[in-house]
């Protein structure tokens, strides 16, 4: 499967941004989907998954209750809806899939494709 995210800008900090995961040579929902971020001089992070089955999703603790992940079977995409933005927000965002009987894991090893990144600036 190829995925491309699309979605990043520049918002004001408290701001929203909406990324999507689009892919294409294959369904999306057979695969696990993870959101992934790297900041300028930081390691890349996982910031949420989907799994393929029952959509069972995980968020890291920096973005729980602000930022949501879902699925759009009938667009093949996985959104990323990203709310209170902040500073440390600010990131280039990847999205990548995993083989379905992975499920929804924040460690990045599974993945095995992996989409161009999106970037998201979070700026006053």
């Amino acid at each position: 499967v190829q995925l491309q995210a699309s979605g990043g800008g520049l918002v004001q900090p408290g701001g929203s941004l909406t990324l999507s995961c689009a892919a294409s040579g294959s369904t999306l929902d057979y695969y696990a989907v993870g959101w992934f971020r790297q900041a300028p001089g930081k390691e890349r992070e996982a910031v949420s998954c989907i799994s393929n089955v029952h959509s069972n999703t995980d968020y890291v603790d920096s973005v729980k209750g602000r930022f949501t992940i879902s699925r759009d079977n009938a667009k093949n995409t996985v959104d990323l809806q990203m709310n209170s933005l902040k500073p440390e927000d600010t990131a280039l965002y990847y999205c990548a899939a995993a083989g379905g009987r992975v499920g929804c894991t924040l460690d990045s090893a599974p993945y095995v494709s992996w989409g161009q990144g999106t970037q998201v600036t979070v700026s006053s």
